[in-house]
């Protein structure tokens, strides 16, 4: 039994790891905003193409960025959850996420 639980750790700190190198992006506003992130939810970058940015109308580009940002953080949640349920079988493990 004691093997078998440092067997599920020892995967699952694998799976954690593979996370940090895992990316997904999200795109909104027809590509005006990009966000990239890793699975352990760390923004590596956003991108901005210049037609969206109007002096005039900040709040535009404001709504982009929240939206793009949120639909990245969701997409890598599930690639987390995907990828740590593979390692556990679909056992909650309390603290885990």
């Amino acid at each position: 039994m004691l093997r078998q639980a440092q067997q599920l750790q020892a995967r699952l700190a694998k799976a954690q790891e593979e996370l940090e190198n895992d990316v997904v992006e999200s795109s909104v506003g027809g590509g005006a905003v990009k966000v990239v992130i890793t699975g352990r939810l760390k923004i590596r970058s956003i991108e901005i193409s210049p037609e969206a940015v109007n002096p005039e109308d900040v709040e535009i580009l404001q709504d982009l960025v929240i939206a793009a940002t949120n639909e990245a953080i969701d997409k890598a949640q599930d690639l987390a959850q995907t990828r740590l349920n593979a390692v556990t079988g679909g056992m909650k493990i309390p603290g885990l996420m």
